[in-house]
């Protein structure tokens, strides 16, 4: 029903969340998320925002990933804090289901890289949150390819059938669907995790009036 989508609900409540990390490995414990941002919002209210750097001693910043995030040794040192303390925080929100978690190419990235962290603080493997998570890559390539999502269709698997579609010319990071949406943003400030959500949480908005979701 056209009222149960969720441009109409200014009640529910979201995360926005990015990770930078040292390097693009998936997997690798060695991998580290070095900064983590996330928002908190009730419709279109903002009520909390956080970024974080996450301190380790073992920190190895490959020249690629300084290059694109403009990393700073002197900033990390001052700015970064207890990664218990991060991962808490992070957590209270994510097997919250009253909130619905969303982000840009999480499901393509993200949530491996919150699984190298829970590892490194020997926490197990948990992707029970996925049930709640919208990836707006996957909604911006529904968008573009025109693909509707169904009533009987599940919502997780859907959007990773869309997680897997790789096309030539298909231009959808999120600079380009800030164009795509007139949204202003600074070209040098993205892969900052603050600023990129802050742009997405827009763009997620913008989305919710071209898709039923």
């Amino acid at each position: 029903m056209k009222e149960k989508l969720l441009r109409f609900d200014n009640s529910q409540r979201y995360m926005v969340f990015d990770f930078e990390t040292c390097n693009l490995n998936l997997v690798s414990k060695d991998n580290k998320p070095w900064q983590l941002a996330f928002l908190i919002y009730e419709g279109e209210k903002l009520i909390e925002s956080n970024d974080y750097y996450i301190q380790w001693d073992d920190l190895k910043m490959s020249e690629g990933a300084r290059k694109v995030t403009g990393f700073k040794d002197s900033v990390y040192k001052k700015k970064s804090v207890d990664p218990i303390k991060v991962l808490n925080h992070f957590e209270k929100y994510l097997y919250d289901d009253s909130y619905i978690k969303l982000g840009h190419n999480i499901l393509g990235f993200d949530i491996y890289i919150h699984n190298i962290f829970r590892k490194l603080l020997r926490r197990p493997t948990d992707y029970s949150y996925l049930r709640k998570s919208i990836d707006t890559l996957c909604i911006a390539k529904a968008i573009a390819k025109e693909i509707k999502l169904n009533e009987d269709d599940d919502f997780v698997s859907w959007q990773l059938k869309l997680n897997s579609v790789h096309e030539r010319g298909l231009r959808l990071n999120l600079g380009a669907c800030c164009k795509n949406y007139d949204i202003d943003f600074d070209p040098k400030k993205l892969h900052d995790a603050l600023y990129d959500i802050q742009k997405n949480y827009q763009v997620f908005r913008k989305m919710l009036w071209k898709i039923e979701i």
